[in-house]
């Protein structure tokens, strides 16, 4: 059994010993928590369909706990209901599930490093011809290769992603009556709409350690969103130049620390 392992705190050792803040080319100044079964979401619902076949997902994440007593964390998801959902979350036996209709990627690694930041990039493009090409997930810069359960989707498949009337979700995620919440910290959230990324477009390697990269330059589509979540008083504040604002559901300025991947690990 494998355990994703946080670099990020030795990215702050270096930045020390480098004169601190030129160490990152770019700074993340805080990030967003979520707290267990608090019902905080940060979510929106498009008013238009953009490419449901073709997307990014980055953020950066910190865990709190390892003890989640057997619920699913959601960092992220849509559902569209009629089996019809997509998310990513961790399950209570602390993997990453990345998974959608008629898909689902588990690595054999385990999330349980509450020591620092890590970076994950999931990308979906079902138009590939190459079935191993559909759905990607990366932790630190590194593709994920190995998996309990790897079930591709089919070509061309649709997914709740970027579905218009469809909320898109941060933070909990609603299946009929059951309601899986998330307890962690998030940074530097970039949901892309129409291109697959790879990580190199969000981080990149400095002196062995994987730190962040300034994501500003990309083309986000219809649904893009970047949210840096730096404004306490409105965390749902789109920074991708779309103006795809999020809602913000019982959270409030207190939920902006300034624990991020570049400060305060």
């Amino acid at each position: 059994m494998g355990i994703f392992q946080n670099n990020l705190m030795g990215a702050a050792a270096a930045a020390a010993s480098a004169g601190g803040g030129g160490f990152y080319s770019h700074q993340i100044e805080q990030s967003v928590r979520f707290e267990e079964d608090a019902g905080d979401k940060i979510a929106r619902t498009p008013g238009s369909s953009g490419n449901r076949r073709t997307w990014t997902v980055s953020f950066w994440y910190k865990k709190t706990h390892n003890d989640n007593s057997g619920n699913h964390m959601v960092p992220f998801g849509a559902d569209a209901g009629s089996g019809n959902y997509f998310h990513i979350r961790i399950n209570n036996t602390d993997n990453f599930q990345f998974a959608g209709n008629g898909f689902e990627l588990i690595p054999n690694a385990k999330v349980r490093d509450l020591s620092g930041w890590g970076h994950y990039v999931f990308t979906i493009d079902t138009t590939q011809a190459s079935s191993g090409d559909r759905a990607k997930m990366y932790v630190n810069g590194t593709q994920i290769t190995s998996f309990s359960s790897n079930t591709i989707p089919s070509q061309n498949t649709e997914t709740a992603v970027n579905q218009s009337g469809v909320e898109q979700e941060l933070g909990v995620l609603g299946y009929g009556s059951n309601t899986t919440d998330f307890a962690g910290y998030v940074a530097d959230f970039v949901l892309i709409d129409g291109t697959a990324y790879g990580p190199d477009s969000f981080g990149e390697s400095k002196n062995g350690v994987w730190i962040p990269k300034d994501p500003s330059g990309l083309t986000f589509g219809t649904n893009g969103v970047y949210l840096k979540f730096e404004n306490a008083s409105d965390l749902g504040n789109d920074s991708s130049g779309n103006n795809n604002d999020y809602s913000v559901t019982n959270m409030g300025t207190d939920h902006q620390v300034l624990d991020s991947p570049t400060f305060g690990s």
